[in-house]
C-alpha cells in the first residue's frame, strides 16, 4: 500500500511539471509595429540663419534608410546631390553633408518618403521633413492640387509637381533649367502639396521624369502643365494633366527581311506618310503594309522578284525627307501567296468576315468566291481590300445559330507578285442573339461635339462609336463582360484621340472615364446614364 502510494505521487509530480512546463513556454511578445522616433536633431528643424554643410538626426532605435534615391525630395532641387548615410545598413542616426553651395535666403526641405524605416520589423517613419532656412525665417505658404493622366485611368507614380519663376520662364525653361520647388506624388498618391514657398508668381509644371534629371525629355517624359501663373499664396487647387507627346516623325534605316520584303521601322506618326523606291534611276512598284504586331512602330516594304543588288528608299512626311540605300543580298526565302482566317470560327453580329494575306493582293474576282449556309444556300456578300493591313473584308446579312462556309476557287486572289491561289474553304459560324447583350448610354452635361464613345476591356478598346449630335449611343449585340466606358471630346474630329504638345500650348484631347464597371450580361438590355462633370 505504501508502494502504490509513493507511484501515485510520482506520477502526480510529473504531470504538474508537465503543466507548468506548458505554461511557461515563450512565445517572443507581441510584433513590434511602433515606427522610430527622433530624439533629436543638429541643427534642430526649421532652423534659421542655417550656416553649416552637415545635418546629423538621431533616432530612438536601429533604422534603416532604402530607395532614397526614389523616395528623397529636395526642394529647392541641389545640383550637386548630398551625401546621405546610412544607406542599407542599420544606424541610429542619419547624417546628411551638403555639397552645393545655398541660395541666401532660401528655405530648403528634405521629404524622406517612405525611406526611413525601423531595423528589425520595417516599420516606416512615413513623410518625414526636415526644414531648414539659410535666412531669418522659414517660409510658409503652400500650393495643392492633384494630377490626373490624359489617356488611362489611373495617373503614373511617382510624377514631380515643379514650380518656376514666372518672371523669367520660357517656353525652354522646362527643358533646360531645374524649378524653384518640387514635390512628388512617390508611389501611392494623386495629390499633391508644395510646402514652404514665398510668395510670388509661378509657373507650375507635372513631369514624369524617367530620367529623374528634373528636366524634360519628350522622347520618355509625359508633361502637364497650365499656361497661365499662378500666384502664391493661393487657395485654389489645380489639376494637372499629363500627356506623352508624339515624336516628330523619323524613319529607320530598312533592312531586308526576306528576298522580297524589307522592313523600315519609324518613330511618330507614319498617317501622311509616302514611301517610293528607285533602282538606278528606274522607279520600282513596291507595296507597303503595316507590320501585323500590336504596337509596333514599323511597315513592311514588297518590292518585285527583280535582280537588284540595292534599292533607293525615299519616305517623306510633312518636312520631313530622306533616301536610304537598302543592300539586297539573295537570302533564299522570300514570301509566298498565304490566305488565313483572320476571324477564327466564330463571326459575331457586329463584325465582317475577314481573310488576311502575307503579301499584298492587287485582284479579287467575286465571281469565283461563293458564300454557302448550311443549307448549301448562297449568300450575297460584299468584299473589300484593306490595302494597307492586308486583309480581305467580306460583309453580309448574318442570321443567328447559323453555319457557314466560304469557299475561294483557283484565281480568286491575284497578289502583287501575279501568283493565284489554289482552291480555300473556311468554315465559321454565329451564336444566338441571345448569347449576346445590348448597352444603351445616355449622355447628359455634354459641352461639345463630336465625341467618341468607347467600351474597353483591361486596357484593350472592344467597342467604339462616334457622334455628332446624338447624346444616346447603342451598341448592339455586344460580348457580355464587364465593362470600362470613356468619352473622348474628338476635337479636331479625326476619330481617334489626341495627345498634346507642349510648345504649342495645346493639352491633350479630354477624356472622362465612367467611375464603376458595366455588366453587360448575356440576353440583357442594358441602359445606363453617364453625367459628365
Amino acid at each position: 500500500m505504501t508502494k502504490f502510494k509513493y507511484i501515485a505521487f510520482l506520477l502526480a509530480s510529473l504531470l504538474l511539471l508537465t503543466n507548468c512546463a506548458k505554461r511557461g513556454t515563450i512565445t517572443g511578445g507581441d510584433k513590434d509595429t511602433i515606427a522610430p522616433k527622433i530624439i533629436n536633431s543638429n541643427p534642430d528643424n526649421f532652423t534659421t540663419n542655417f550656416k553649416g554643410n552637415e545635418i546629423k538626426i538621431s533616432f530612438n532605435e536601429l533604422i534603416k534608410v532604402k530607395d532614397i534615391n526614389k523616395q528623397l525630395i529636395i526642394s529647392p532641387p541641389m545640383k550637386k546631390q548630398p551625401i546621405i548615410v546610412p544607406q542599407g545598413s542599420a544606424s541610429k542616426f542619419i547624417s546628411i553633408k551638403i555639397l552645393d553651395t545655398l541660395a541666401p535666403n532660401t528655405t530648403y526641405s528634405f521629404n524622406f518618403g517612405q525611406s526611413i524605416t525601423d531595423n528589425n520589423e520595417g516599420n516606416s517613419y512615413s513623410q518625414f521633413k526636415y526644414v531648414f532656412s539659410t535666412g531669418n525665417y522659414v517660409d510658409s505658404l503652400t500650393v495643392v492640387g492633384k494630377v490626373k493622366d490624359a489617356y488611362e485611368q489611373k495617373p503614373d507614380n511617382f510624377v514631380s509637381i515643379m514650380l518656376y519663376d514666372a518672371q523669367t520662364f520660357t517656353d525652354s525653361t522646362v527643358f533646360k533649367e531645374t524649378p524653384l520647388y518640387i514635390t512628388n506624388t512617390l508611389d501611392s498618391l494623386k495629390v499633391f502639396s508644395l510646402e514652404n514657398l514665398k510668395e510670388g508668381s509661378y509657373k507650375i509644371v507635372a513631369m514624369k521624369d524617367v530620367a529623374g534629371n528634373n528636366k524634360y525629355n519628350p522622347a520618355i517624359d509625359k508633361i502637364g502643365f497650365i499656361d497661365y501663373p499662378i500666384t502664391v499664396p493661393t487657395s485654389d487647387m489645380f489639376e494637372l494633366e499629363l500627356f506623352q507627346e508624339k515624336k516628330p516623325f523619323k524613319a529607320d534605316k530598312p533592312s531586308q527581311e526576306s528576298n522580297n520584303k524589307l522592313f523600315l521601322g519609324y518613330e511618330g506618326d507614319f498617317k501622311n506618310t509616302k514611301v517610293t523606291a528607285s533602282y538606278g534611276n528606274t522607279e520600282v512598284p513596291i507595296k507597303i503594309a503595316k507590320f501585323p504586331e500590336k504596337n509596333k512602330d514599323s511597315i513592311r516594304i514588297f518590292y518585285p522578284k527583280m535582280k537588284m543588288d540595292s534599292l533607293q528608299i525615299s519616305v517623306t512626311n510633312k518636312d520631313y525627307s530622306k533616301t536610304f540605300n537598302a543592300k539586297l543580298k539573295d537570302l533564299k526565302e522570300a514570301d509566298s501567296l498565304d490566305i488565313e482566317n483572320k476571324t477564327g470560327g466564330i463571326l459575331a453580329f457586329r463584325d465582317a468576315f475577314v481573310l488576311k494575306s502575307k503579301t499584298p493582293i492587287i485582284a479579287i474576282d467575286e465571281s469565283k468566291i461563293v458564300l454557302r449556309s448550311k443549307d448549301s444556300t448562297t449568300v450575297k456578300f460584299t468584299s473589300k481590300y484593306i490595302d494597307f493591313d492586308q486583309e480581305i473584308v467580306f460583309d453580309f446579312e448574318k442570321k443567328e445559330d447559323e453555319k457557314y462556309t466560304i469557299e475561294l476557287l483557283p484565281g480568286a486572289i491575284k497578289d502583287f507578285y501575279e501568283t493565284t491561289n489554289d482552291s480555300l474553304k473556311y468554315n465559321f459560324s454565329t451564336k444566338q442573339l441571345s448569347d449576346y447583350g445590348n448597352l444603351k448610354i445616355n449622355i447628359s452635361n455634354i459641352k461639345r461635339f463630336p465625341f467618341i464613345v468607347e467600351l474597353m476591356d483591361k486596357n484593350e478598346v472592344l467597342y467604339k462609336m462616334s457622334s455628332t449630335k446624338e447624346t444616346s449611343v447603342y451598341f448592339e449585340t455586344i460580348e457580355p463582360k464587364l465593362y470600362t466606358i470613356r468619352i473622348i471630346y474628338d476635337d479636331n474630329s479625326d476619330n481617334e484621340w489626341t495627345t498634346g504638345n507642349y510648345l504649342a500650348k495645346k493639352q491633350a484631347e479630354e477624356i472622362i472615364y465612367f467611375p464603376k464597371l458595366i455588366d453587360v450580361r448575356a440576353n440583357w438590355d442594358v441602359e445606363q446614364d453617364f453625367i459628365l462633370d
